[in-house]
């Protein structure tokens, strides 16, 4: 008996699945499951994986409801719920590696700062923006959704109402009324220590092992782009550029970034495309190589 079960488990063990499970955060207007996006994505990492577990993350009970609260389900309560979700998957309790799309990105490095169980051994973040924004040209969701976006920002994105209603006004960035920023943002100014410093958070973020920040350098939805390599425009203006490491969350090391970098723990890509346009040959020369560690 005992060497029958050898046998089996020497047939079956090329089946089993060797690679870090991976968890997926789709951007604004997409949901979990999109055969044409997320889903897509998903059977296309379980293939390159070897069947790695891959998770896509559905933020509610229904990809409707994930798609809605994209727009208006406030940013920490996602995290929480997320947090949740990863706490409860058995096949996540090793750890995982995470890669969040658009807006997904800077959720899920929100994710590593106040949720570090199961561990988060890698974060790959594909045109997140680490510095929020300032300005949405066009909305990809239902004409309904988009128009309460825009009605919700008129109203004024640092109001507690818009704050409290409006997920894209929780990263919104106003470069000239950095105080209203820091004093109202509920999210973004939050996770980015600017508004009191939560070691925390920064002792959370320095055990993902690495981190890649992926930005689309003819990117159209994105604005400025340069906040998917944590770049933002200097204070008191719109038009003059920063780069993360003119910033003081990299002068003063708020989130370890700084430590990172110089322990070659980041790595900052560019594609040369529209925003979430990623090329076949960028998915095998730089994406799935660094999910294969």
């Amino acid at each position: 008996m005992t060497r029958l079960f050898v046998l089996l488990a020497t047939l079956l063990l090329p089946c089993i699945a060797t690679h870090t499970p991976v968890v997926l955060w789709h951007g604004m207007g997409d949901s979990c499951c999109n055969p044409l996006s997320m889903g897509s994505v998903k059977k296309m990492l379980e293939k390159e994986l070897d069947g790695a577990y891959v998770l896509s993350l559905m933020i509610g009970d229904s990809i409707a409801s994930d798609t809605t609260n994209g727009f208006f389900m406030d940013v920490n309560a996602q995290i929480d719920f997320a947090c949740n979700v990863i706490q409860k998957d058995q096949n996540l309790q090793n750890g995982y590696n995470a890669m969040g799309f658009s807006q997904g990105g800077q959720f899920l490095r929100g994710l590593a700062q106040k949720c570090p169980q199961p561990p988060m051994k890698q974060l790959i973040s594909v045109g997140g923006q680490h510095q929020g924004v300032y300005g949405f040209p066009h909305c990809p969701g239902s004409w309904f959704v988009c128009k309460e976006v825009d009605k919700l920002l008129d109203l004024g994105a640092y109001t507690d109402y818009v704050q409290n209603h409006l997920v894209q006004a929780q990263y919104w960035h106003d470069p000239l009324n950095e105080e209203k920023y820091r004093k109202h943002s509920k999210f973004i100014a939050d996770v980015n220590q600017e508004v009191t410093l939560n070691p925390a958070y920064k002792q959370n973020l320095m055990r993902v092992s690495n981190i890649t920040f992926i930005m689309f350098n003819r990117d159209t939805m994105v604005i400025p782009k340069e906040s998917e390599w944590f770049g933002f425009y200097k204070p008191g203006q719109a038009k003059e550029l920063m780069t993360l490491q003119e910033s003081d969350i990299w002068k003063q090391d708020k989130l370890g970034l700084r430590e990172m970098n110089f322990q070659g723990r980041l790595s900052f890509l560019k594609i040369e495309s529209d925003h979430l346009r990623v090329p076949e040959a960028f998915w095998t020369d730089e994406i799935i190589p660094r999910l294969k560690n």
